[in-house]
């Protein structure tokens, strides 16, 4: 997997080392605790097999995530948020909170 530089910009930043709203999704499941690959895909419907593993590896490249496999039969496999990952709690929560406070659209009322 290729490394490429990352943006200077912080935001520019974020926005390239959390692409897409899936990978936002991912660390708000994390941020729960640690996950299997099984249970990050039933939390999050409709998102493929090829994503989450991408998504994952990526993170783990940028000391995001951890991956740790047991030896056990069969092998069990958990992703878990680092401390630069659990960072992203504040930021999570302050999108939460903003997007909140964003009113719904009033339906059309001249008809």
């Amino acid at each position: 997997m290729t490394n490429p530089c990352l943006p200077e910009c912080g935001v520019a930043r974020f926005l390239t080392l959390l692409n897409g709203p899936w990978a936002t999704l991912i660390v708000r499941e994390l941020l729960h605790g640690p996950h299997r690959f099984t249970e990050l895909r039933a939390a999050l419907p409709g998102i493929s097999p090829h994503t989450l593993t991408s998504r994952l590896r990526q993170f783990e490249a940028h000391g995001i995530v951890t991956r740790t496999t047991y030896a056990e039969i069969p092998p069990r496999v958990e992703y878990r948020l680092t401390p630069l990952g659990q960072g992203l709690r504040d930021v999570l929560d302050a999108m939460g909170t903003w997007a909140m406070s964003v009113p719904d659209p009033q339906p059309d009322s001249a008809s």
